[in-house]
């Protein structure tokens, strides 16, 4: 199973729609998602605060911002 970090923080509408779509795509691919919220940890803000949502797999940056279900199944895909 591949593990998915995905960087978040609370009442971030582009968060909740990253959310759906990594659910879509693990109903294709099997991942855990690590859902990690940015603000309890000033260094994840700082590194992430004006990207989020991010979604990280095996140290590679995936998709950040707007996340869509197909660049982010497409690039999961290469890890499988």
């Amino acid at each position: 199973m591949m593990e998915v970090f995905f960087y978040t923080r609370k009442k971030c509408p582009l968060c909740e729609e990253a959310k759906l779509n990594l659910q879509l795509v693990s109903e294709d691919i099997e991942i855990k998602i690590h859902e990690i919220d940015i603000e309890t940890d000033d260094q994840l803000i700082e590194e992430y605060g004006l990207m989020i949502p991010v979604v990280k797999c095996q140290g590679n940056l995936i998709q950040y911002g707007q996340v869509d279900y197909v660049t982010l199944r497409n690039r999961l895909q290469e890890f499988v």
